[in-house]
């Protein structure tokens, strides 16, 4: 199985994290207004960002690439990065973070069921529901401090899902062919759950941000193609520079 190209995302994530080392923190100072709803909805998905992320460093580790185990510990520092942006933006407002919700712990407790396949494609769906809500959150919020907060976010989601993309497009590779494609359709109907699922639950939020349930879903449905395209690509197209997460962020 080549994973030779995971040094190169090792490297990115480097020079993202020296990045944001430059750019510093937002102005958490100029405080934030939030509407109820939003600030409700932004409480939830803290909660989901929020995690050590021990199981996927394990099964990374176990996957015999240490690239690849590098650069999913940088993935990891990302994704508490975000959890602790939203933490502060919600303090900046004047709320405090959820001890927990319910369908984050669902959520970990499938992508814990088996081995590093299944929670990738697991997290993938969190990934790019992600994508939509924060664009969404960075369009709609009204709040300068929370457009910055979701934009800084947003543009980390973009490279997450070429670089899950990257690692799935190697492990469908191991299965016989005409598995692949029915995996896929699968993690798509997986997808519209938790899409559907989201739009549910944050639904007064997504009003408020000018989106709205049926767009929501509709959007993250639309975006998935250009993830099942990446991972079922021929190993050539997969590293000719498909970006699904770049384009999501303009359907």
């Amino acid at each position: 199985m080549d994973t030779s190209g995971f040094a190169g995302w090792v490297e990115r994530f480097e020079d993202e994290r020296e990045r944001r080392r430059v750019q510093g923190d937002p102005d958490w100072e100029r405080g934030a207004v939030l509407h109820p709803a939003v600030r409700s909805s932004v409480q939830r998905f803290q909660v989901g960002e929020d995690g050590d992320g021990s199981n996927l460093i394990a099964k990374a580790d176990r996957a015999g690439d240490p690239d690849y185990a590098r650069a999913v510990r940088l993935f990891v520092a990302e994704e508490q990065n975000h959890a602790r942006l939203l933490a502060h933006l919600l303090a900046a407002g004047g709320a405090p973070v959820l001890n927990g919700h319910w369908s984050d712990r669902a959520f970990v407790r499938l992508r814990r069921l088996m081995g590093l396949r299944v929670e990738l494609l697991v997290l993938m769906v969190a990934e790019v529901v992600a994508l939509r809500y924060y664009r969404a959150l960075r369009d709609g919020a009204g709040d300068p401090l929370a457009s910055d907060v979701a934009g800084r976010i947003l543009a980390d989601e973009q490279r997450h899902v070429p670089f899950h993309c990257e690692r799935l497009h190697a492990s469908l590779a191991r299965l016989p062919r005409p598995l692949r494609r029915p995996v896929m359709s699968l993690w798509r109907l997986l997808l519209l759950a938790a899409s559907l699922v989201v739009a549910a639950d944050h639904g007064p939020a997504l009003r408020r941000l000018g989106l709205g349930r049926r767009r929501f879903v509709a959007d993250v449905m639309a975006s998935s193609r250009t993830v099942v395209s990446a991972v079922l690509a021929p190993r050539t197209a997969a590293r000719s520079g498909t970006r699904p997460g770049t384009r999501s962020d303009t359907a």
